[in-house]
């Protein structure tokens, strides 16, 4: 249990001084702009790149994890955005954004970095893979409802042009496809290059957790709607038994892949669900309050699937 807590300390610890800085020193959220885009722009792609670059292309022709694990987030997703539109009332964009909330997991800011420390290199080419699926289907599917909602732009030709717009210019998704493309084609990248990306790549973790905890510092936390909640025991509980029944359906899978999916499962709701829930002008409040709660609840529930991976005690045959 020391080494589960000497590993997941150092993540969540880095989130605490965010938090912290961000209550203690009364600077403009709009001083986190620039880390921010250095974080979506330049870090983070950097690290999926080099992830998806030095991956055999043959271990990321897995069509079957593919499938068990976009099925757990629509699952999951499905599940939040009824609970929100049917028991919490809520118009089809703000249940929408609710269902982001229940599938959506911080996969970009804390999920390479702890898969890797959590199963080693083992689990970098399922990281990348689960990264890729669950942003494109979430990618698609939010902005489509939530261009389908808007009266003033009714059309299905619209709301897919918006949603095609949206994918091709993810950095994310984009450096994930030009690593995948470098390992197909087997190029060798110049050494100053390669260590160039390495510095930027080894600065994804720390830089991400310190912008998330200070940016749930900054959010108002004035009430917990009821059905927020919900929303977090969907992402915190069901969507990584979920993954876990499906890894088995599905399966069999080695045994670093299939916990990777149950830990990427396991991970709260992504900091992005308030940004977009932001920039859509619903459900705003309730983003930020499931995002604040859902990173403190899943001290608890994550360290415990990585006690049970570490331990064996999450195992599959």
């Amino acid at each position: 249990m020391v080494d589960i807590l000497n590993l997941a300390l150092p993540y969540f610890g880095l989130i605490f001084v965010g938090f912290a800085c961000g209550k203690v020193k009364s600077l403009p959220e709009s001083g986190l702009a620039w880390m921010n885009f250095f974080l979506l722009y330049v870090s983070l792609p950097a690290l999926l790149f080099a992830i998806m670059s030095k991956t055999p292309f043959s271990e990321l022709n897995n069509p079957p994890f593919l499938v068990a694990t976009t099925l757990s987030t629509v699952a999951a997703f499905t599940l939040a955005l009824v609970v929100g539109k049917v028991f919490g009332r809520l118009t089809l964009r703000e249940a929408t954004l609710a269902g982001l909330s229940g599938g959506y997991g911080n996969i970009g800011y804390m999920g390479p970095g702890l898969a890797l420390a959590v199963l080693g290199s083992k689990a970098a080419a399922p990281t990348a893979l689960i990264f890729c699926c669950d942003s494109i289907f979430l990618f698609t599917i939010v902005p489509l409802l939530i261009e389908l909602s808007d009266r003033d732009h009714p059309s299905i030709v619209h709301a897919f042009g918006v949603v095609l717009k949206q994918i091709v210019l993810n950095p994310l998704i984009m450096s994930a496809c030009f690593g995948a493309a470098v390992a197909a084609l087997h190029i060798e990248m110049p050494v100053a290059l390669d260590r160039t990306i390495t510095f930027l790549q080894n600065a994804a973790a720390p830089t991400a957790l310190f912008v998330l905890g200070v940016t749930v510092a900054l959010r108002p936390f004035d009430r917990v709607p009821w059905e927020v909640p919900g929303v977090i025991a969907i992402k915190l509980l069901f969507h990584p038994l979920a993954a876990f029944g499906l890894m088995l359906a599905f399966g069999p899978f080695a045994q670093p892949w299939a916990a990777t999916a149950v830990l990427m499962a396991s991970l709260p709701p992504a900091l992005n669900v308030f940004v977009i829930a932001r920039q859509n002008d619903a459900w705003i409040e309730s983003a930020s309050v499931a995002v604040l709660l859902g990173t403190f609840a899943s001290v608890v529930t994550l360290t415990s699937v990585m006690w049970a991976i570490q331990t064996g005690r999450l195992a599959f045959p």
